[in-house]
């Protein structure tokens, strides 16, 4: 639609017109001698005499040009515009970081499937992962891989489908054999550090024990608690086992709790569904919208048609006059 940016500037409209009745025009005097015979001394000379005074009288058609410039560059200085229709922007509110256990027991095929058949643990999470990622259309999400180290895979980013193509790719062992998760909740912390958003949540999967990181799980979490994030942590692992294969229950439950998130335990394909359809529900997701509508401007429209007016006129009345006094010569 169009509109005026500063309509009141029309109340000028009229000030020509206040200016012409409220002030009165400009006399000068000036000195002269009066002869009472002039006239008879004039016609004696064969002149013929002009008015002691002239006075000038703009035209109709004067005044109706100069009148429609002055309108004219009124609506210029009232800034008409073109508001186009409002265009919309989603922004996240919320930061969602998966850390991944890529250590080398994640190939380990003894993960039940939802036909009872075994398969890969790092299949069974792909799945899961890629599906839970699709739904969280409103967030942000990034990735990390971890086992000796952690590695970020993908930063913060609104480009779900690269999330997925690099979840479809993550190789049990890429990250090392061993488990680094006080190190992967560290680097987290990091990556939050260059967000702005209210929310920041890290969801944790692993199926081990930490076993290779220089910071304590639960050193990582206090420094966590501080920076308002909020973790989540999902074991596949089995508690049952010896050794670096054996799930941390209880270190996962502590990391969980102490930062305001959950743990969960994920036996099998169906239960590990479930735990990310809960995760799914528990963050729902959190953007706000913004809205702003482009202007057009277009006063150089009417201030142009203003400029072309009066040039128009006083060209065509420049010409008038030389040719006319040109014809009396």
């Amino acid at each position: 639609m169009y509109q005026l940016d500063l309509p009141w500037l029309l109340l000028v409209m009229p000030l020509p017109l206040l200016v012409w009745l409220l002030f009165p025009a400009h006399r000068e005097t000036s000195a002269s001698v009066r002869l009472p015979f002039f006239s008879q001394v004039a016609k004696a000379a064969g002149i013929n005499p002009t008015q002691g005074s002239v006075i000038t009288h703009r035209s109709w058609v004067q005044l109706a040009c100069e009148t429609l410039a002055w309108c004219l560059i009124v609506l210029a200085l009232a800034r008409p515009q073109f508001v186009e229709p409002p265009i919309e922007k989603i922004e996240p509110q919320r930061d969602l970081l998966l850390a991944l256990d890529l250590s080398q027991s994640m190939d380990t095929r003894d993960f039940p499937s939802a036909d009872g058949s075994l398969e890969a643990r790092v299949d069974a999470v792909r799945k899961v992962v890629a599906d839970f990622v699709a739904r969280r259309g409103g967030d942000r999400i990034g990735l990390i891989a971890f086992g000796d180290a952690p590695y970020p895979l993908v930063p913060f980013t609104m480009d779900h489908k690269t999330v997925q193509a690099v979840i479809a790719g993550t190789l049990p062992g890429m990250a090392g054999p061993r488990t680094a998760l006080g190190d992967a909740i560290g680097l987290a912390i990091k990556m939050f550090e260059t967000t702005t958003v209210p929310e920041k949540v890290l969801i944790v999967l692993t199926d081990g024990n930490d076993t290779a990181s220089r910071m304590p799980p639960a050193k990582a979490a206090q420094i966590a608690k501080q920076k308002n994030v909020v973790i989540h942590t999902v074991g596949i692992g089995d508690p049952e086992a010896t050794g670096e294969d054996k799930l941390d229950t209880a270190t996962l439950q502590t990391i969980a709790a102490d930062t305001g998130g959950r743990y969960f335990f994920g036996g099998d394909q169906t239960q590990l569904s479930a735990i990310y359809d809960t995760l799914d529900t528990i963050t729902p997701q959190d953007q706000k919208n913004l809205s702003w509508r482009p202007r057009i401007e277009l006063f150089h429209w009417p201030l142009t048609a203003a400029i072309s007016v009066l040039a128009l006129f006083y060209l065509i009345s420049g010409l008038t006059g030389l040719f006319g006094r040109r014809a009396s010569a």
